[in-house]
C-alpha cells in the first residue's frame, strides 16, 4: 500500500530587499533604474568616477583642519592637559578606563559609526573648539561643580524657554523643545563630565 506524502516545503522567510518596499503598485526599480547606478555601492562608485570630490563621498578633513586651527598649541598653551591630570584623569587611570568603555558599548559603538563622527560630529566639535577650549579649560580649573553649574543652566534655560512660551521667530515653533535638542543633551554631558571628575577626585 502505498500512500503519496506531499514534498516537505521550506518556510523560512524571504529575506530579499526590495527598494520599492514590495508594493505591488510601486516601481520596479530594476526595470526603471540603469544597472550602473542600481543599489547604494554602485550609485556612490558612479558619483565618484562623474567628481571625485562629491558631497555624497566627501570626508570632513579631521586631521588637517586640527592643524590649520592650531588646536593642539591651543590645548598646551591652555595647560588643559595638566589640569586633567590635576582632576584626576592621568595617562594610568585613562588606560583603567579602557576596558571599562568596552564593557559598556561605548567602543564598539564609535567604531561601527565612524563615518557619522567625523563628517557629523567631529565638524561640530572641531570648528568650534576655538571658543570651547578657553571655557573647558576655566572650568576645569573649578572642578566638577563647574560642570554641574554649567548642566543647571543648560536645564534651566530650556525650562524657562518652556514656560515662557518663546517661539522661533518665522517657523513659529516653541523655543523650548527647538532649542531642548541641544541644550538638554549637553546638560547631561555636562552633568556626566561633572560626575566623572568627581569621582577621579576621590
Amino acid at each position: 500500500v502505498t500512500c503519496g506524502v506531499p514534498p516537505a516545503t521550506s518556510s523560512r522567510p524571504s529575506t530579499k530587499l526590495y527598494e520599492n518596499f514590495g508594493f505591488d503598485f510601486a516601481e520596479d526599480q530594476v526595470e526603471n533604474t540603469p544597472q550602473i547606478i542600481l543599489g547604494e555601492a554602485n550609485y556612490k562608485k558612479w558619483v565618484n568616477s562623474v567628481d571625485p570630490n562629491n558631497m555624497l563621498n566627501r570626508q570632513y578633513p579631521l586631521l588637517s583642519r586640527v592643524r590649520e586651527l592650531g588646536l593642539l598649541e591651543k590645548t598646551a598653551e591652555l595647560g588643559v592637559l595638566s589640569k586633567l591630570e590635576k582632576q584626576g584623569l592621568t595617562l594610568e587611570k585613562a588606560e583603567e578606563l579602557l576596558p571599562v568603555l568596552e564593557e559598556l558599548g561605548v567602543l564598539s559603538l564609535v567604531a561601527n559609526n565612524q563615518q557619522l563622527l567625523i563628517n557629523g560630529v567631529a565638524p561640530l566639535a572641531v570648528e568650534g573648539a576655538p571658543l570651547l577650549l578657553p571655557v573647558v579649560a576655566g572650568a576645569l580649573d573649578i572642578g566638577a561643580p563647574a560642570f554641574f553649574l554649567g548642566a543647571a543652566g543648560a536645564a534651566g534655560l530650556d525650562a524657562y524657554l518652556f514656560a515662557s512660551g518663546v517661539e522661533v521667530p518665522f517657523i513659529g515653533l516653541p523655543a523650548g523643545g527647538v532649542l531642548g535638542l541641544v541644550l538638554i543633551p549637553l546638560s547631561v554631558v555636562l552633568a556626566v563630565v561633572g560626575g566623572a571628575i568627581g569621582n577621579l577626585k576621590n
